[in-house]
Parts: C-alpha cells; sequence; structure tokens
C-alpha cells in the first residue's frame, strides 16, 4: 500500500523560515520589489535587493531590513556577481523573484529598435540570465522563482507592443523553468498585476490625468473602472502573493500563471457596452 505521507510537504512555512531562507528581488528600490522585501524580511527571509539606484535602495534596506546590492541586471558580469555574492555571504539562495522592467510605448510601426532592444535586454534576456546563473542553487534548496509578468502579458495593451511581448516571453519562460526543473525540485510562478500604486503607475496616471484634466486619483479611478474591483491594487497585496508562492504553502504550486488583477483580465469587453453601470461613446468611423 501506498505510504501517503511520502506525498505529503516534509516542510512547514515556519520550518522554512526558522531555516534562513534567502531570496533575491531584482527591482527592488521601489513599487513591488520594495513591497516584497518587506514582505519576505518580515516572514524572516533574509532578502536582498538589487537596482540601479543606489539611494532607492538604501532606503528600502534601512526600512525593511533587506541588503543592498546595486546591479544592472542587462550586465551579465554584475549578475553573475550578484547571485555568487548572496550565495556565498549565506550559503544558499531559496527564492528568486524577477521583478525588475521598463516599458517603453510605442505601436510597431512607431517603436524604435533602442526602445526595442531595451525591453527585450531588460524584461525578458536579464531574466533568462537571473535564472541560467541561480538554478544550480535553487536546485540545491528545492526552492522557488518568481517571475512579475503583468496584465498586458496576458492581453494586449494598446501601444504597448515591445511590453506586451516580452511579459508574455517572461510568463513563458517560467513556464519552461517549471516543466524542466520541476522533477529537481524547484517551482516557478508568475504573477500578472493590473493597475497598481507604483512609481511608474503614478507617472502614468499623472500623464493620463493632465490629458484628461484630472488629478492622480480621478485617473487611477477611471483607469481602473471596468475592473471588477474597481480600483488598483497596492504592492503591498502584489507582494503578499509572491511571499506566497514562494513558501511551503503553495509547495504543489508550479508552472501557474496568476493575475492579481482584481478581475481585470476576465473582462469582457464585447459586453460592456451592455451594462448599465457604463456609458460609452460611439467611435467615429
Amino acid at each position: 500500500m501506498t505510504n501517503t505521507a511520502d506525498y505529503e510537504p516534509q516542510a512547514t512555512l515556519a520550518d522554512r523560515e526558522a531555516s534562513g531562507a534567502v531570496a533575491i528581488v531584482t527591482g527592488g528600490g521601489s513599487g513591488i520589489g520594495a513591497a516584497t522585501a518587506q514582505s519576505l524580511t518580515a516572514a524572516g527571509w533574509s532578502v536582498v535587493i538589487c537596482g540601479r539606484r543606489a539611494g532607492a535602495l538604501a532606503r528600502v534596506a534601512d526600512a525593511t531590513g533587506a541588503h543592498p546590492i546595486v546591479t544592472d541586471t542587462t550586465d551579465k558580469a554584475a549578475v553573475a556577481r550578484l547571485v555568487e555574492s548572496t550565495a556565498t555571504r549565506f550559503g544558499r539562495l531559496d527564492g528568486l523573484v524577477l521583478n525588475a522592467g521598463v516599458v517603453r510605448p510605442g505601436p510597431v510601426g512607431e517603436l524604435s529598435d533602442s526602445d526595442w532592444a531595451a525591453m527585450v535586454e531588460t524584461n525578458l534576456t536579464a531574466p533568462y540570465r537571473l535564472l541560467h546563473t541561480a538554478l544550480p542553487h535553487l536546485v540545491r534548496s528545492s526552492g522557488a522563482a518568481v517571475g512579475v509578468s503583468s496584465v498586458s502579458g496576458l492581453r494586449a495593451s494598446g501601444g504597448t507592443p515591445g511590453y506586451n511581448a516580452t511579459k508574455a516571453g517572461l510568463s513563458m519562460l517560467l513556464q519552461s523553468v517549471a516543466v524542466d526543473y520541476g522533477p529537481r525540485g524547484v517551482r516557478a510562478n508568475v504573477v500578472c498585476p493590473g493597475w497598481t500604486r507604483t512609481e511608474m503607475a503614478d507617472e502614468e496616471m499623472a500623464e493620463l490625468g493632465g490629458e484628461r484634466g484630472l488629478d492622480a486619483e480621478q485617473a487611477y479611478r477611471l483607469a481602473s473602472a471596468l475592473v471588477p474591483l474597481p480600483r488598483p491594487a497596492y504592492a503591498a497585496e502584489v507582494a503578499a502573493t509572491i511571499a506566497w508562492l514562494l513558501s511551503p504553502a503553495a509547495s504543489y504550486v508550479n508552472a501557474a500563471v496568476l493575475p492579481v488583477d482584481g478581475g481585470h483580465s476576465a473582462v469582457d469587453v464585447g459586453t460592456v457596452a451592455l451594462d448599465p453601470r457604463f456609458s460609452l461613446a460611439v467611435p467615429t468611423p
């Protein structure tokens, strides 16, 4: 008779926390990355945050107890130093959060080669290099990786084809890791946030508000009007999901692409005109 205990997780969340688990969080100087550092350190993890802005990293480190390392994740040698210095300092690596990203707007016919290349390099190639370097350590620790994609990786957002494509690619990259390295004990998952209160989103809301004569809060309400939970997320809400995916509480969650979007990606846009809560103008032919 099969012993079902053979298939039960051997570590609880408390066990993982007590063992001194270690994570690297890219883009850790603000937004979702900073909130993830806060969530993980509060749970007992040792967290290394990286990014290009030393001042921003220092402020997050002071607030959370995370360890800052200034790193350009598009620099292959810098990525290798980041991973190896973390593993040497702490003796292990249990989690990798691939959060750093950039957006350069413009439809395909207008997007420059340099803007396309910047998004591919930061949003897709840099995560590949980090995974390539970190996976031996994650295999040893039976660790986990989480990619921070976007609803733009699930549904095409107008005017941002490079962002859409690279975020969709990030999701497939993590799913491929899940398939290839799951048999070796590594889990890899993806979160896809919708509008989230971050520095990047604040800038976009300022631009939208300027065009429509709205303040930032009104712009957020407008951008979230069709979301079933009609508000933007807080970075801490996305971070809580990431922390859960890294933890043994999610020990059988692998290759998941999880929207954290208030229901945004579930909306059938073809029925919005039938919803009495909204009034739409007839588009000009």
